[in-house]
Protein backbone atom coordinates (compact mmCIF):
# COMPACT_ATOMS: atom_id res chain seq x y z
CA UNK A 1 0.00 0.00 0.00
CA UNK A 2 1.43 3.48 -0.81
CA UNK A 3 1.07 6.00 1.48
CA UNK A 4 0.50 9.84 0.85
CA UNK A 5 2.44 11.38 3.66
CA UNK A 6 3.00 14.77 4.64
CA UNK A 7 6.68 15.55 5.26
CA UNK A 8 7.51 14.40 8.33
CA UNK A 9 9.68 18.35 9.26
CA UNK A 10 6.23 19.21 9.05
CA UNK A 11 4.25 16.49 10.86
CA UNK A 12 6.85 17.29 13.74
CA UNK A 13 6.21 21.19 13.88
CA UNK A 14 2.98 20.89 13.93
CA UNK A 15 3.07 18.31 16.92
CA UNK A 16 5.33 20.93 18.58
CA UNK A 17 2.94 23.56 18.14
CA UNK A 18 0.31 22.17 19.06
CA UNK A 19 1.72 20.33 22.22
CA UNK A 20 3.12 23.56 23.18
CA UNK A 21 0.22 25.55 22.10
CA UNK A 22 2.90 28.00 21.17
CA UNK A 23 5.08 28.51 17.13
CA UNK A 24 8.06 30.30 19.49
CA UNK A 25 8.16 27.44 22.06
CA UNK A 26 7.93 24.76 19.50
CA UNK A 27 10.76 26.99 17.59
CA UNK A 28 12.65 26.14 20.92
CA UNK A 29 11.68 22.81 21.20
CA UNK A 30 12.98 22.21 17.41
CA UNK A 31 15.61 24.14 17.55
CA UNK A 32 14.51 26.06 14.19
CA UNK A 33 13.04 30.09 14.08
CA UNK A 34 9.89 30.85 14.61
CA UNK A 35 9.36 31.58 10.88
CA UNK A 36 10.53 27.85 10.05
CA UNK A 37 7.66 26.32 12.15
CA UNK A 38 5.01 28.45 10.36
CA UNK A 39 6.13 27.61 7.31
CA UNK A 40 6.51 24.23 7.99
CA UNK A 41 2.49 24.12 9.58
CA UNK A 42 1.50 26.60 6.16
CA UNK A 43 3.22 22.94 3.91
CA UNK A 44 1.36 20.90 6.36
CA UNK A 45 -2.50 22.66 6.04
CA UNK A 46 -1.77 22.54 2.05
CA UNK A 47 -1.04 18.63 1.83
CA UNK A 48 -4.13 18.40 3.93
CA UNK A 49 -6.04 20.63 2.36
CA UNK A 50 -7.23 21.88 5.82
CA UNK A 51 -6.33 24.92 8.52
CA UNK A 52 -4.88 23.23 11.81
CA UNK A 53 -4.66 26.59 13.52
CA UNK A 54 -6.28 29.87 14.05
CA UNK A 55 -4.00 32.93 13.45
CA UNK A 56 -4.30 36.05 15.18
CA UNK A 57 -0.96 38.00 15.49
CA UNK A 58 1.28 36.29 18.10
CA UNK A 59 -1.62 33.82 19.36
CA UNK A 60 -2.53 30.90 17.64
CA UNK A 61 -5.48 27.93 18.62
CA UNK A 62 -5.80 24.83 17.20
CA UNK A 63 -9.12 24.65 14.75
CA UNK A 64 -11.30 21.44 15.01
CA UNK A 65 -9.61 20.22 12.34
CA UNK A 66 -6.41 20.78 14.17
CA UNK A 67 -7.60 19.39 17.40
CA UNK A 68 -8.76 16.45 15.43
CA UNK A 69 -5.51 15.75 13.70
CA UNK A 70 -3.44 15.97 16.97
CA UNK A 71 -3.81 12.88 18.85
CA UNK A 72 -3.34 10.78 15.92
CA UNK A 73 0.32 12.62 15.30
CA UNK A 74 1.13 12.76 19.07
CA UNK A 75 0.59 9.15 19.39
CA UNK A 76 2.41 8.71 16.09
CA UNK A 77 5.54 10.55 17.46
CA UNK A 78 5.29 8.79 20.75
CA UNK A 79 5.53 5.43 18.76
CA UNK A 80 8.87 6.13 16.73
CA UNK A 81 10.13 8.18 19.70
CA UNK A 82 9.76 4.70 21.48
CA UNK A 83 11.14 2.34 18.71
CA UNK A 84 14.26 4.54 18.37
CA UNK A 85 14.85 4.49 22.06
CA UNK A 86 14.36 0.33 21.67
CA UNK A 87 16.92 0.31 18.85
CA UNK A 88 19.09 2.83 20.79
CA UNK A 89 19.82 0.71 23.65
CA UNK A 90 22.99 -1.57 23.67
CA UNK A 91 22.43 -5.02 22.85
CA UNK A 92 22.49 -7.66 25.48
Amino acid sequence: KRFSLPPLTALRAFEAAARQMSFRLAAEELSITQSAVSHQIANLEKHLGKALFHRAGRNAELTAAGQAFFPFIHEAMQKIDAGARLLARPSP
